[in-house]
């Protein structure tokens, strides 16, 4: 026995497994349990609740126990240690990691095993972490539900016949029901914030270009086709100071600019919640909140009030909700439309798109666009920057819903457009679960979710903290102070 362990007694792994992966990161450093022990305990855990989950698809057992075991080596021989050292995580099945099979949900890689790293599987490899899997996926990102062809469908640790949500919903079922300790994920189309939201979770969507994209699927591996600029990485966990622990690491330039640039998480701009100045918004008539998540919002809104934090109700001036949720889809298409053959796109066009207000619409629109059309919305975006800058002089950050609903019953109708979602109030369109993700993406402006309360029937209900552009910082710190009002965090019944 080590010196590092001799005379301890050893904390129980079963006791920890819902721990936040910097408190874990601490208990293995300090020799009160060691890497392996926890390992073990996170791979017993995925036995025994991921069949009813379906979150964890492709598990390193293996080589997991073995980097255990190596982690716990570097203790007792004094080596370099990581932020994470001997701590389980999972990644999101649509980065490539070397060696291991990575499909993106999609047949046409269902046997692809890369021979590289994706960005953020080489910076977190640095922390010491210990890399048990891959977490499912939408086929190709591109839903807000979890489910493909290759390895079928995520159930919701709250709920097993409801969604975790999409595109990181395995990773954030995983995380809730205790499987792994932190999940790195990505955020186009709020594929962080809604997993977190549904499922009662800390997400992070960063400032965009803070964490490098490269290695992730889509696009497809070798491909030259572009994608959407407004793509991010970023991290899902139990608590906000992960959240933070995870950015700093995966943080800064690639693609060769490190070698001359860089970087550094600027501290949050206050240090209590009540010097923060908040702005809220909670309900707009272009997307109703369901009265479920309407409630946790109101109640949260109101503990603020009594804590005596500053609140300025109402959209930021020069913020025009429709424009911008008009544009972040026009963007949205007409940035990726590189991925598509001239052919594609004639077939998509032929099909004479009526104007119903859905995304196919919306994307044929972008496709047969001029380029006089897409440099108004650049311009009209460069616009909509300016006013976030300006408010965001005189107030901290802009709390809003996440999603108008909590998470809802399995639904993988196609198209999208035929999906509808069964309110109290009444049926409403899925694809309106765009509205309330579009403003972050579109200006790219960092974005925190933290779980707040549930709703009536048990379910989670997260807020979206906007920040200013490249103080992520500081949406991840009133993300976490909200924590001392709500409580934060909680296990799913049953896991």
């Amino acid at each position: 026995m080590s010196r590092r362990t001799s005379g301890k007694k050893m904390l129980d792994p079963a006791s920890l497994v819902y721990a936040p992966a910097s408190v874990m990161a601490k208990a293995i450093a300090k020799g009160s349990i060691t890497s392996l022990a926890i390992t073990k305990e996170i791979l017993h855990r995925v036995d025994v609740y991921n069949p009813r989950l379906n979150a964890i698809v492709t598990l390193r057992t293996e080589d997991a126990l073995r980097e255990a075991n190596e982690a716990d080596e570097v203790f007792k021989t004094g080596g370099p240690i990581g932020p994470l050292q001997g701590v389980p995580i999972t990644i999101k099945d649509c980065f490539e990691m070397k060696g291991v099979r990575t499909t993106a949900g999609t047949k046409t890689l269902a046997d692809y095993i890369p021979d590289r790293d994706a960005a953020v599987v080489e910076r977190m490899k640095t922390t010491g972490a210990i890399i048990i899997g891959h977490t499912n996926v939408p086929e190709l990102a591109a839903d807000w539900q979890t489910y493909n062809s290759v390895f079928g469908t995520t159930n919701n640790p709250w709920d097993l016949m409801r969604t975790p949500g999409g595109s990181t919903g395995g990773g954030a079922a995983a995380l809730a029901a205790g499987m792994t300790f932190l999940e790195i994920g990505s955020d186009i189309g709020g594929s962080i914030r809604v997993p977190s939201h549904f499922c009662g979770l800390y997400g992070h969507k960063p400032s965009l270009d803070v964490v490098s994209t490269r290695g992730h699927i889509p696009p497809l591996p070798g491909a030259s086709s572009s994608y959407p600029a407004f793509s991010v990485a970023g991290p899902l966990a139990r608590s906000a100071c992960d959240l933070r622990l995870a950015l700093e690491v995966l943080g800064g330039p690639d693609y060769g600019l490190e070698k001359a640039l860089k970087w550094r998480l600027p501290p949050q701009r206050k240090h209590t919640l009540r010097e923060y100045r908040l702005g809220c918004v909670i309900d707009d008539p272009l997307c109703r909140t369901s009265s479920e998540v309407r409630g946790p919002l109101e109640k949260l809104v109101r503990g603020l009030k009594e804590e005596g934090i500053d609140i300025a109700t109402g959209w930021p001036e020069g913020i025009e909700p429709k424009r911008l949720f008009d544009d972040y889809r026009y963007m949205r298409y007409a940035s990726g439309a590189g991925g598509l053959s001239s052919d594609q796109i004639n077939e998509r066009l032929k099909a004479e798109p009526i104007n119903d207000g859905s995304d196919e619409y919306a994307a044929a629109q972008a496709y047969a666009s001029t380029v006089k059309e897409f440099q108004d919305v650049m311009a009209r975006t460069a616009q909509a920057k300016d006013a976030w800058r300006d408010y965001f002089k005189g107030v901290d950050a802009l709390l809003v819903p996440v999603a108008f609903v909590p998470a809802f019953p399995h639904d993988h109708r196609m198209p999208l457009k035929n999906r509808v979602l069964q309110l109290s109030e009444g049926p409403r369109r899925y694809q309106e679960l765009r509205f309330w993700i579009c403003f972050a993406t579109l200006c790219g402006l960092p974005s925190t979710v933290a779980p707040i309360g549930l709703t009536s029937t048990g379910l989670p209900v997260g807020i979206q903290i906007i920040g200013p552009f490249m103080e992520d910082a500081t949406s991840i710190d009133i993300a976490e102070k909200l924590g001392d009002i709500v409580g934060g965090f909680r296990p799913p019944p049953g896991f």
